[in-house]
């Protein structure tokens, strides 16, 4: 928290050091300077050299910075999603020219139709040795204002982008720490898998013996599950096919734990031969399932799961629907939810901006919407 605070005040003493620059050196760009005589009675005269301050100079800076933030903070986040580079230029581009033509106009206001000012506003500093203040060419001065407008929209673009490298690196590397993380967690998992699933075997053999086909069968499912976590989900991506396999088969484990009158459940999805070619990110929806289970099922009170994942035009779709029974969750086991900041991270270090999660709690129904852009 204190070293967030420093950056903030580190970054705001910047800003107020960048802003005094630029209005100093808008003065400096636009002060004329000129000779005049003055008669000194019986003396003769003598020429004298003063300058004239342009008055206008904090209207100029109020739209320099205007633009300066209207570009970091808004257009350009919402510029840099399109993959056209021409048409990222052309709304940037008349941005710029907007605020340009915007400042110009007020200012002519300021200062007449003829181009000399007329009630200029009190300048900050007075011109020196005083007398009566010659006429401003105003159009004059737009070609030094067009550099300055176009000096503080290069600060605007390179500090964003510089900015966004920045962010993107450190996201970077958070996603090859915890990558590496992940890694470690699942080797130290891998006591002896083969083990495991000799011993998974032989208890379902020991379950058909016994001709509880039920039992044998959730052991089967649970096997498979097993062999999908250790070995096929260690990928960047796995076909979807697969992923709705393990959602069935976590689905037909939970159900063991319920009777059939307590706990519909609703899965609809594509067949696999509809999706063969789509590839999706491991593990990715099962948090939510295991979310509708653990609060949206109970003993003794009648609930219904309906899930469904649908992929058209290069987006899959993915809804999760469940009675919520989170209060009485909560007396069960004094722990609710599932880390759903955890499950909007790991989105957002897969599909950053390039997916959307909605999730709603209302008239006792919990429900997940999560869009993702495959393209």
């Amino acid at each position: 928290m204190h070293r967030s605070r420093v950056r903030y005040l580190i970054e705001f003493i910047i800003h107020v050091l960048f802003w005094s620059g630029v209005y100093y050196a808008l003065k400096a760009l636009t002060t004329s300077s000129f000779s005049m005589m003055i008669r000194l009675g019986d003396k003769g005269t003598q020429r004298i050299n003063t300058s004239l301050l342009f008055p206008y100079s904090w209207i100029v800076l109020v739209f320099l910075m205007l633009l300066f933030y209207s570009n970091t903070l808004w257009l350009f986040k919402r510029v840099i999603r399109y993959k056209s580079g021409l048409r990222q230029v052309v709304i940037i581009s008349g941005w710029f020219i907007f605020f340009f033509a915007l400042n110009y106009v007020v200012v002519r206001l300021c200062i007449g139709p003829a181009g000399n000012m007329r009630h200029p506003l009190p300048p900050p500093f007075a011109p020196a040795f005083g007398g009566p203040r010659p006429p401003d060419n105003w159009l004059q001065m737009q070609f030094v204002m067009a550099l300055v407008f176009l000096a503080v929209q290069a600060v605007a673009v390179a500090g964003f982008f510089i900015r966004e490298w920045i962010r993107n690196d450190l996201t970077r590397s958070q996603a090859e720490a915890q990558q590496l993380n992940t890694e470690i967690k699942f080797l130290r998992s891998q006591v002896n898998p083969h083990f495991l699933f000799n011993t998974l075997n032989n208890l379902f053999s020991m379950a058909q013996k016994k001709g509880n086909d039920e039992l044998a069968d959730g052991i089967s499912k649970l096997s498979g599950m097993m062999r999908y976590m250790i070995y096929e989900s260690n990928t960047g991506n796995v076909p979807l096919f697969k992923e709705i396999d393990y959602l069935k088969s976590c689905i037909a484990l939970n159900k063991l734990r319920y009777a059939d009158s307590e706990v519909a459940v609703s899965f609809t999805h594509p067949p696999p031969a509809a999706v063969e070619e789509v590839r999706i990110a491991p593990m990715l929806f099962i948090p939510f399932l295991e979310n509708a289970f653990k609060h949206g099922v109970s003993i003794g009170h009648r609930s219904y799961i309906v899930l469904s994942i649908a992929v058209e035009q290069e987006k899959l779709t993915f809804t999760c629907e469940n009675a919520d029974h989170s209060n009485i969750k909560k007396l069960e086991d004094g722990n609710t939810g599932i880390g759903l900041a955890n499950v909007k991270r790991r989105l957002d270090l897969l599909y950053s901006g390039k997916y959307e999660l909605h999730t709603r709690l209302d008239g006792g129904k919990y429900s997940v919407h999560l869009q993702i852009d495959l393209a």
